[in-house]
Parts: structure tokens; C-alpha cells; sequence
């Protein structure tokens, strides 16, 4: 269901307000570019700074943007929370939008079991129809889905079909494979490790890379899928500088300034997000000319 490269979109803004012209721009880009679906109001797309009616009207505006001309993409709306309850409201609308499904991540700050991470992500699966990818990202929230968690949830809730992996593990992805159905997907959440997640049995990436190389993670996705590893690896050697610097400062700063860059939108942060210090916008710039994806 879940296979290729889809985009974790930024959020622009112009004076404060989402930018929806530029967003609409943006979504046009990576249809054209060939990616397999888009991701509005992820961590990227800076959910938390969100409030509901925005979030909403963000995942409106990307649903139909995709549909206006057929559905030529899927759209994984981000719509998990730390409160059940509001991941329940929030994927109630994503599924009223039209969105093709949506992305839960785990409940962040407030550190539940794993028997309250099981019965989180059983009540929102039970209360929409649509299917359900499952994100994993330690490094943010604090705690990581349990590899026992994901199966029983796999095996009790039908419309949980996938997994977005964010811990930077291999072994995990090994395990995950091993304990899951072949139907059910993995993703990388992480541009550096998508080869190896692959070759463990991932089926592609959500990606932050492809906000301002499309074309090129898309290439490198599809190269491995095609079983040309030589040019997936050169691919992601040509990558690597990208996929490292566009971390350098907290996500999504550097990706946004680097689209400003590009002049496909406005680089304008919500706080507590800021501004790149001097010195790392300039080794970012760097990079994105030797790549040649800004002037």
C-alpha cells in the first residue's frame, strides 16, 4: 500500500498565516517530480505550532491540491497527539477531508506503556476508517513503539497497515520485518538510512530530503526498487551531504531555509523555532549549490 518516496511537506507562512498559494506551489512541484504521496502536518510541517482549525484547513488545502486534477498522489495526513482523544478528533477530520491516510505518531512528554501505547492506538484505529500508519521517533517523543506493541497492533486492528521507523536502527527494521505480516509496510523517517532500511526490508521513505530534491530522492528510492544497487548507492553518496546538513539545526529550520533559498517559499519559522545561526546557513548553502539546487 505504502511503497516509494512521499514528502514530509513544510507549512509555509507569509506574515504569520499559512501560505496556501506557496503550499499549493509546493504540492504541484512533487507531483511533477514523480513522488508517490505527499505528508501535510507531520513534525516537518510543524503540527505543533498548528492550532486545530489550521491543522485541519492544512490537510483540506493538500487533499485538494492532490485532487483537483484525480487523485494522483496519497495523502498521509499527520494527525496524532500526546491526548488520545485529540488524535481521535484530529483523524475523524483528516478522514472527513478525503485524505488516504493517516500518520499517528506516539504520544509524546507524557510517556505511556506500552499497554497504553497499545490501547491509544487501538481507540483512534476504532474510530476511523482509514488506514493507519504508526511513527516511531524515540529521539522526540521520548519512548519507541515497541516491536510486541506494533504486531499485536497489526494483528487486532486491520487499518493499521504500517510503520513510519525514525529510531536510526537497522536490527529494529530486521525485527520489525520479522515480526510482522509481509503486507504491512516500513518506512524510513530518516533520509541518511533509507538504503539500509530498505535492504532490511523498508519499502521506501517519508521524507525530508524531497521538499527540496524530489526528483532525486525519488530516483534513489526507485533505483533500489528496481534492484540497481549501484546507482541507488551513488545516488545516495551524491545525497549524504544533503540528508546530514539539512539537520544541522532542528528540523524544520534548515529545510525551510533552504526552499527560501530556492524561492518556492517564504522561510519563515513559528516559535520556538527560529532563524539558522550564520555559520550553519552557510554551510548549508553550501551543499545545496555543489548540488546545484540553489543559485
Amino acid at each position: 500500500m505504502f511503497r516509494g518516496t512521499f514528502t514530509a511537506l513544510v507549512t509555509p507562512f507569509r506574515d504569520g498565516e499559512f501560505d496556501q498559494s506557496a503550499y499549493e506551489q509546493l504540492i504541484e512541484w512533487q507531483i511533477e517530480s514523480g513522488v508517490a504521496g505527499i505528508v501535510p502536518v507531520g513534525t516537518t510541517g510543524e503540527s505543533p505550532t498548528l492550532s486545530h482549525e489550521e491543522h485541519n484547513r492544512v490537510i483540506e488545502c493538500a487533499v485538494r491540491a492532490v485532487r483537483k486534477n484525480g487523485g494522483r498522489v496519497k495523502v498521509i495526513a499527520g494527525t496524532g497527539s500526546n491526548s488520545t482523544a485529540e488524535a481521535v478528533a484530529l483523524t475523524q477530520e483528516a478522514e472527513k477531508a478525503g485524505a488516504d491516510a493517516a500518520l499517528l505518531v506516539a504520544p509524546y512528554y507524557n510517556k505511556p506503556s506500552q499497554e497504553g501505547l497499545f490501547r491509544h492506538f487501538k481507540a483512534i484505529a476504532e474510530n476511523t476508517k482509514l488506514p493507519i500508519v504508526l511513527y516511531s521517533i524515540p529521539g522526540r517523543c521520548g519512548i519507541e513503539i515497541g516491536i510486541e506493541t506494533v504486531k499485536r497492533l497489526a494483528a487486532c486492528c486491520a487499518n493499521i497497515v504500517a510503520i513510519k521507523e525514525s529510531g536510526g536502527s537497522v536490527e529494529r527494521v530486521n525485527a520489525l520485518r520479522a515480526a510482522l505480516p509481509d503486507e504491512f509496510d516500513i518506512l524510513s523517517g530518516d533520509d541518511f538510512i533509507t538504503l539500509a532500511f530498505m535492504a532490511a526490508g523498508a519499502r521506501g521513505v517519508i521524507s525530508v530530503a524531497s521538499n527540496i530534491a524530489p526528483r532525486e530522492v525519488v530516483e534513489m528510492v526507485s533505483a533500489f526498487e528496481n534492484g540497481d544497487m549501484a546507482a541507488a548507492q551513488r545516488l545516495h553518496a551524491r545525497l549524504y551531504p544533503l540528508f546530514r546538513d539539512l539537520f544541522i539545526e532542528p528540523n524544520p529550520a534548515p529545510i525551510k531555509t533552504a526552499l527560501g533559498w530556492a524561492g518556492k517559499i517564504l522561510p519563515e519559522l513559528r516559535l520556538p523555532l527560529c532563524e539558522m545561526s550564520e555559520a550553519t546557513a552557510a554551510k548549508l548553502l553550501a551543499t545545496l549549490q555543489t548540488l546545484g539546487l540553489v543559485k
